[in-house]
């Protein structure tokens, strides 16, 4: 088999993979899900910038700021209140954060906006984790 097929084989075992994790995945899990891959994006959009590739780092930037988009429409901010209010406006600010690591090329922005964005993953996580230690066993 030549790279090209087996390169396509991969990318699909890969979507599959992601599809089959989405169709099982809680609604706290696919939350999880999105913020992983907002942090992978911001990743690979600071590795595309060190190297200079104009275009890939755009691309990651532009599909994290589409996955923060995601994340703020998920918010019920009837339920959530205040709190749904607050991760909202983080959001918009990590977009507009994001907009400017764009323009001015620069990874310390890229930085910040992983950190808030971690900082908010790890205390999703704990809800979940608080969570499944409360449910009873099946």
């Amino acid at each position: 088999m030549s790279f090209a097929g087996v390169r396509s084989a991969l990318d699909q075992y890969s979507r599959n993979a992601v599809q089959t994790g989405v169709e099982s995945a809680s609604p706290h899990r696919l939350i999880q899900m999105l913020m992983e891959g907002a942090l992978g994006k911001i990743a690979a959009a600071k590795g595309n910038m060190e190297r200079g590739n104009i275009q890939a780092k755009g691309d990651q930037i532009g599909s994290a700021i589409s996955i923060l988009d995601g994340l703020k429409s998920s918010l019920d901010k009837e339920k959530g209140g205040e709190i749904a209010q607050n991760l909202e406006d983080l959001y918009i600010y990590m977009e507009r954060r994001l907009i400017e690591a764009h323009s001015h090329n620069d990874t310390a922005i890229l930085d910040e906006v992983s950190d808030l964005l971690r900082q908010i993953k790890e205390a999703w996580d704990a809800i979940g984790d608080h969570a499944a230690a409360s449910e009873p066993a099946a």
